[in-house]
């Protein structure tokens, strides 16, 4: 079993950065072979975020890329996102999500969540 703890949402203004964290335990990290972010907006679907692979490969959703980071840090058990230039459509609130199988943008192929990191942009 795999738990997942977000952390780093908040308040900020168009234009600001915040850098989300999400903490794995209950099993070894490093053989985690995917992480990825999600986001889920009042009245909205869950959507894909970003992903990386136990190759060290990137995918991003069009609206965020150039724009949002995925990283991880096998050591500490973290996913980190950084997410630069916010504006005030990125507010959502923000998942990890862990193992998948299956395609990326759909949220049923990941295996384990976090409960989620609140992001507000304001204008």
């Amino acid at each position: 079993q795999v738990q997942l703890v977000e952390s780093g949402g908040g308040l900020v203004q168009a234009g600001d950065s915040l850098r989300l964290s999400c903490l794995a335990s209950g099993r070894t990290f490093s053989v985690l072979p995917t992480m990825g972010w999600f986001r889920q907006a009042p009245g909205k679907e869950r959507e894909f975020v970003a992903e990386l692979d136990w190759s060290a490969n990137t995918d991003y959703a069009d609206s965020v890329k150039g724009r949002f980071t995925i990283s991880r840090d096998n050591a500490k058990n973290t996913v980190y996102l950084q997410l630069n230039s916010l504006k005030p459509e990125d507010t959502a609130v923000y998942f990890c999500a862990a193992h998948r199988s299956g395609s990326k943008q759909v949220p049923a192929a990941w295996r384990y969540w976090g409960q989620g990191t609140q992001v507000t942009v304001s204008s």
